[in-house]
């Protein structure tokens, strides 16, 4: 594999998440939950995962009952943000759009 991406600024950040509404960041990563029964959400996470697997990156889930949460960071480059973040947070969405999963 390459280098690791550089980590984004503190504004370029803030800039990136106004493109991704229901994404918040706390601390070096960034994260959103969705409301899904819990067996779609099994679901939900085996569609994220297999992307992930495609595109090397990858996000930590969390499933309870009735929600699914993502947190996504570039473990990388130090575990800060980069543009490989946001790009996975938009598959995300997507994908958890196609679950017909409700934003929380």
């Amino acid at each position: 594999m390459g280098d690791a991406p550089a980590p984004l600024s503190d504004q370029e950040i803030t800039e990136r998440l106004r493109e991704l509404p229901g994404w918040q960041r706390e601390g070096d990563e960034i994260t959103r939950t969705f409301g899904i029964r819990y067996h779609a959400g099994v679901a939900m996470i085996v569609h994220v995962a297999d992307v992930e697997r495609l595109i090397g990156h990858h996000a930590d889930i969390d499933l309870r009952w009735g929600k699914v949460r993502f947190g996504i960071t570039t473990h990388d480059a130090g575990h800060k943000l980069t543009t490989k973040d946001f790009d996975l947070a938009a598959r995300i969405d997507t994908i958890a759009a196609a679950h017909e999963a409700d934003p929380v």
